[in-house]
């Protein structure tokens, strides 16, 4: 059992955490405060279930490359703890549950869902053939959004698409950072990634896509009309980016990795504001 535990990665739930933050801005922008009880469960259900699904399908794909890095040498898959056929029975399993979850919602959220799941079972194929991986995980994680808003209002505002943009952009700015503590060994074993197409200019990037975040956000506030709160979070998440644009100065992997870490702090500081912009 604690090999499964650890194979749905419920021992690391920082990817839960970055999944959840942008399907509550969304939940509590299309209930403008506090979402419906019954649509909150489905979807704070949901996150847990499709991100351990898509760590399931992740060393899946990757049980053969993961003998070759440190890092991930010991997951349960590789070790052979849990064999290949298994993991994929516990794949679909899990897709069987979130299309039950799902199927209590309405028909607009099912369709989404399928695109949403489609995109997360692609993924951790991706790596193999182009450099934007980070790219198809951003519109994966996005995809909540969209089907928050449909979920709560049975339909899909122009407006909930800056908060897609934004969810993308952002997982793009904090996988990258992930990308680039791993940049050294996926570069010996041939896995592409935004960090080893980025190369020397990286960081640069990655400080225009926290621009271009903030600048999302700013829109977001006149969009959905957001308060003073909502404001301050956006200027607190300012100060994070400048932090992390120090954490990853030197490239070094363990400051690389505390920087992807540490943007959960933006999403829980953005949903505050949005919570605070209704509820006080």
């Amino acid at each position: 059992m604690n090999a499964y535990f650890r194979l749905m990665r419920l021992d690391k739930p920082i990817g839960i955490y970055l999944l959840l933050w942008p399907t509550l801005w969304a939940l509590f922008l299309a209930a403008e405060g506090f979402p419906d009880i019954k649509i909150l469960a489905i979807f704070v259900f949901g996150t847990v279930l499709m991100r351990s699904a898509g760590c399931v399908i992740n060393d899946y794909a990757d049980r053969k490359i993961d003998k070759l890095v440190k890092r991930t040498q010991h997951r349960p898959i590789t070790t052979g703890e849990i064999s290949p056929k298994s993991a994929l029975t516990l794949f679909a399993a899990m897709m069987v549950l979130a299309l039950v979850l799902v199927s209590l919602t309405n028909v607009l959220t099912m369709k989404l869902a399928f695109v949403a799941g489609a995109l997360a079972t692609l993924y951790p194929f991706t790596k193999r053939w182009t450099h934007l991986p980070q790219f198809v995980l951003g519109t994966a994680f996005a995809m909540s959004v969209p089907m928050a808003f449909a979920a709560s209002n049975g339909n899909v505002p122009d407006g909930a698409w800056w908060v897609f943009l934004a969810t993308l952009i952002w997982t793009v700015v904090y996988d990258t950072m992930y990308a680039m503590a791993d940049r050294e060994e996926d570069l010996k074993i041939g896995v592409k990634s935004s960090a080893i197409l980025f190369a020397k200019y990286d960081k640069f990037i990655i400080a225009v896509l926290q621009v271009c975040l903030l600048l999302v956000f700013i829109q977001i506030s006149k969009v959905f009309h957001l308060g003073v709160f909502y404001d301050i979070s956006v200027v607190f998440s300012a100060f994070l980016m400048v932090f992390h644009q120090k954490l990853i100065k030197n490239r070094k992997k363990t400051a690389c990795f505390r920087a992807f870490l540490h943007n959960n702090f933006i999403g829980m500081l953005i949903f505050v504001g949005i919570a605070l912009s209704f509820i006080v």
